[in-house]
């Protein structure tokens, strides 16, 4: 009987069946011949080097990535070495665009220009505070919460202050900028408005009415383009907050009960400092929600694939959940180059592990209920099939397993050897693995030793009769 292991299940103290989505494993809709999908390690992070400070924000620009550190704008090439330009200030995450002939730099209130050669600060007054920015049909447009503003068109360090614009369908605060398919938008707490270039001597951009989308962000960089579309944790007025996909004037929900329940456990000033961004990897398109404790991360071509809204769970601690230490991740060298949210670490993403700075973390799954129509039922064997022999070299890492009849209380765990380097013919079985009375689901966990791709898993039972 062959139990699917791509989601699990369990039970909270309210009384609700919650989905249990798998951490640091990621869920592949691909038939195998074994099975209908299957779950892989997640990618691990590979450390390369150091920078001036910790990491507020990344990107690429004429094939070199770029960050802001600590208070300092730095190139960093393909190895991780780090290489001062100059000083931008400030503390909060960065925002950047690109024009023409120039790299734009939102950091601590302050717009600066590099052109590859001379790092600048705009000092016009009337630019006021930023936000954001973005760049669109040769303007920089800045938002400082209140207006929408626009550099001069012939002379980027100068701002008309005739030519603020504004967001007003409701009184809610600009928290974010985004350009998509060449159009404006605005990004407010519980609303988004799409704003088009009509030209003209005053503000060229004109509110686009019919596209007005009824529900806004939380935070300034809770929000990125993802596919084609705005990606943003937020929701309308009076509403709790949820994950969203806005574009054509609709917002489609993609956060799952299970995510929405995860998130009332925030305050609203917690998920006003989450990070959205998003990564387009080998057919997955995923869209990372870092959390304080943990990374949601969801993936729309899996959701595709199977029909239904697809989660994981990223983490890099070894017990329970800890912020995963992954942040800001730009493609460049040929490679996902990211940084550590908790020290001055640069590094990038590989397949080849799934250790998080060279320390080993967890992962866990759990499996759906397996149920005899109310009866009970022996279990005699297990067994997890599984690609193994890549473990890492020199240790012998086990999968533990244990199951719940209630998806609260679990047993006591039962372990086995995942085998060592070489050993791809082992086999994962557990047998005489106890009983139900009425319904039982399994979980499984293990550490990033044990460098395992699981496809299914095979249980025999003996059904008791009524």
């Amino acid at each position: 009987m062959q139990v699917p292991i791509l989601n699990g299940i369990w039970t909270d103290e309210a009384a609700d069946f919650r989905a249990a989505y798998p951490v640091n494993m990621v869920p592949i809709p691909k038939e195998q011949g074994i099975s209908k999908g299957y779950l892989r390690p997640a990618d691990g992070i590979v450390s390369l080097g150091t920078g001036p400070g910790l990491d507020r924000g990344g990107t690429s620009w004429n094939g070199v990535c770029y960050r802001v550190m600590g208070t300092k704008l730095v190139s960093v090439d393909a190895t991780g070495t780090a290489t001062t330009i100059g000083d931008v200030g400030g503390t909060t995450p960065a925002r950047f665009a690109q024009g023409f002939g120039r790299l734009a730099i939102a950091s601590g209130g302050n717009l600066f220009y590099w052109d590859g050669v001379t790092l600048s600060q705009v000092a016009d007054p009337d630019l006021g505070t930023v936000v954001d920015l973005i760049w669109v049909d040769g303007y920089y447009m800045t938002t400082d919460g209140n207006s929408l503003i626009v550099t001069e068109l012939n002379d980027p360090t100068s701002v008309n202050p005739l030519k603020y614009g504004s967001s007003e369908v409701n009184p809610d605060p600009i928290k974010a900028l985004l350009k998509l398919r060449n159009e404006v938008y605005a990004l407010n707490r519980n609303t988004i408005e799409v704003f088009d270039n009509i030209g003209g001597t005053l503000f060229p951009f004109q509110r686009n009415a019919g596209a007005l989308i009824e529900r806004g962000v939380i935070g300034t960089h809770a929000c990125c383009v993802y596919q084609e579309g705005i990606a943003f944790l937020g929701g309308a007025e009076n509403e709790p907050p949820g994950v969203f996909v806005a574009g054509n004037a609709t917002s489609i929900r993609i956060s799952t009960r299970e995510i929405e329940t995860l998130l009332l456990a925030y305050s609203e000033d917690d998920l006003e400092d989450v990070l959205l961004e998003c990564r387009n990897d080998k057919n997955n398109q995923f869209l990372y929600v870092h959390l304080p404790d943990r990374t949601l991360v969801y993936d729309a071509a899996a959701s595709k694939a199977t029909g239904e809204h697809v989660w994981f769970q990223l983490t890099s601690a070894l017990e329970d959940f800890s912020q995963y230490r992954a942040r800001n991740m730009v493609w460049a060298y040929d490679q996902w180059n990211v940084s550590d949210p908790q020290s001055t670490a640069l590094g990038k993403l590989s397949d080849q592990v799934s250790s998080h700075w060279g320390a080993v973390v967890r992962w866990e799954f759990g499996t759906v209920i397996v149920y005899n129509s109310g009866n009970g039922a022996i279990f005699h064997q297990l067994e997890l099939v599984a690609l193994t022999g890549r473990v890492a070299l020199g240790v012998t890492p086990t999968v533990r397993t244990s199951y719940s009849l209630d998806g609260r209380v679990w047993s006591t765990e039962k372990a086995k050897s995942a085998g060592v380097t070489g050993d791809s013919l082992k086999r994962l079985i557990w047998l005489g693995q106890g009983s139900m009375r009425n319904w039982r689901v399994q979980r499984f966990r293990g550490d990033s030793d044990a460098f395992l791709t699981f496809a299914r898993l095979e249980i025999q039972v003996e059904p008791l009769g009524a």
